[in-house]
């Protein structure tokens, strides 16, 4: 098969971004060379074609005739070859084996889902979740969203997703009557965070009020929504508290938010950094998470 006797592409895209834009200038800032590389690429490609895609004027670029149909064939083509690139990417990426904490997943990841499938319907990803740091160990899954100091580890890349910070909460009701006093306020434990009323007691200047055992539960979920049913007050991740606010459940019990150094962190092994599926959903949850 002869080969194809094609102008010279680098000037097929600064045309084509000339008519879309209208501008040289904007052409340029879109594809990151000078205005005046593109003039001389659009010059050479009508040289070459032997005819005048522009009328330059001082408003601006007008295409004639010749120009609008180059346009419109150049621009239906190169949709092709980005729609052709994108499906040979989608169609070369592995299913995703990701591990995360339940809380973290029911409050962060489930109600963003549909924005993954939506932004990438060519990744697939197997969400598994546990309430046991020892469950979700980088190697264990393709990755994994895990607490940790956010600080660089060898042999492993980690993104920094959200800092975990708390602060009580409780049901509005039990505000009606004013600030509350926590030395005789319900205080809700969850077994996985067992300190949080202590630090956060102590944060607040209230290290002399002690720690108080108003029910334990096996989750933060859980003891949230003891808070929200009106049982007593609970220390919450405040990242992670949108969905309750937002619907009224709950309220800030008080406006002092402890922080900490540690993090909700996305940790893979870096043997897989180039891994087209996991670029993906890496680039999605940093961005979702802002």
């Amino acid at each position: 098969m002869p080969g194809r006797r094609l102008p010279p592409l680098h000037a097929i895209r600064a045309f084509e971004a000339a008519a879309r834009h209208g501008s040289m200038t904007r052409a340029a800032d879109e594809l990151g060379v000078t205005p005046g590389a593109v003039s001389r690429h659009v010059r050479a490609l009508e040289t070459q074609m032997d005819t005048t895609l522009f009328l330059r004027r001082a408003t601006g670029l007008t295409l004639t005739g010749a120009g609008e149909a180059l346009s419109r064939a150049v621009g239906d083509a190169l949709d092709q070859v980005a729609e052709a690139v994108s499906g040979a990417r989608r169609a070369r990426l592995r299913r995703l084996s990701v591990g995360a904490f339940g809380y973290f997943a029911s409050r962060f990841l489930l109600p963003r889902w549909a924005d993954l499938t939506r932004t990438h319907p060519g990744l697939e990803v197997d969400l598994h979740t546990s309430l046991n740091p020892l469950d979700l160990l980088p190697g264990r899954y393709d990755a994994v969203i895990v607490v940790s100091d956010a600080q660089p580890h060898a042999g492993l890349v980690t993104h920094a997703l959200m800092p975990i910070a708390t602060v009580p909460v409780c049901a509005p009701a039990l505000l009606r009557d004013g600030p509350p006093d926590f030395a005789t306020a319900p205080q809700l434990h969850a077994r996985p965070r067992p300190d949080d009323w202590r630090r956060w007691l102590n944060h607040a200047g209230l290290g002399t009020v002690p720690v108080r055992d108003g029910g334990t539960f096996e989750s933060i979920g859980l003891a949230l929504e003891a808070a929200a049913a009106g049982l007593g007050f609970a220390i919450a991740i405040e990242g992670l508290l949108g969905p309750e606010l937002e619907r009224g459940d709950v309220v800030r019990a008080h406006t002092l938010v402890r922080p900490t150094r540690r993090h909700f962190v996305l940790q893979y092994e870096a043997r897989l950094a180039r891994d087209p599926a996991l670029q993906d959903f890496a680039g999605w949850i940093r961005e979702q998470a802002g």
